[in-house]
């Protein structure tokens, strides 16, 4: 049994129904918002769907391409190229092809990169090949976010494990810059090996320049 507590005086019969009530429902009402706030952070935010980032690029692009000649030696030697990139949508945007055609010091160069996107993981695999090779690369694989794309894979070069990783960015209506880098101490320190910088063809005129 609970004491009075000496002094005290008792409390009317009104005032104690209303004190009881509070004393049920306060607790309850800090469960019902710890709850909320628990449900609040915890709940998954919906995933963003990136089936049509790669929407911007379709069309003819004019191309400066760079090449390092020698990566991961050391050397700076630079090989350019100029040249012409054709994208085209497939599968409503779900995939695309990309096919460059350039000019380069050792020669004519003819590639294609086919990007594959997958609706459970929502990342794009970007497929690599030239005409002089003849098969697929290993696939980056990647997503955007903040209009940046990066993609990364795992390839032997120089018979050394080395991670690759493609950037796209500087995304505007009527450019964009491709970038791909080398490392081979695990990621610690990368070499840009690829730039390309595209410029939209406006008209048939200027894919002649």
């Amino acid at each position: 049994m609970c004491r009075k507590i000496r002094g005290a005086k008792s409390l009317p019969k009104r005032v104690g129904k209303v004190l009881l009530s509070v004393a049920l429902i306060l607790p309850l009402s800090v469960a019902m918002l710890a709850q909320v706030t628990q449900e609040k952070f915890t709940s998954p935010t919906a995933e963003r769907d990136g089936q049509h980032d790669f929407d911007f690029e379709i069309g003819t692009w004019k191309t400066h391409l760079r090449r390092l000649a020698h990566p991961l030696t050391g050397s700076n030697q630079w090989i350019e190229c100029n040249g012409v990139s054709v994208v085209r949508k497939v599968w409503d945007g779900r995939a695309n092809l990309l096919e460059l055609e350039a000019d380069c010091p050792g020669g004519h160069l003819q590639a294609l990169s086919l990007r594959l996107y997958n609706p459970q993981s929502r990342q794009w695999s970007l497929n690599f090949s030239n005409s002089s090779g003849g098969t697929l690369s290993q696939p980056t694989i990647g997503e955007f976010k903040n209009g940046r794309g990066e993609f990364y894979d795992q390839e032997t070069f120089r018979e050394r494990a080395t991670l690759v990783r493609f950037v796209i960015s500087d995304i505007t209506p009527n450019s964009c810059r491709f970038e791909q880098s080398f490392s081979d101490d695990g990621g610690k320190t990368w070499e840009v090996n690829w730039i390309a910088v595209d410029t939209r063809v406006t008209d048939a005129s200027d894919s002649a320049h």
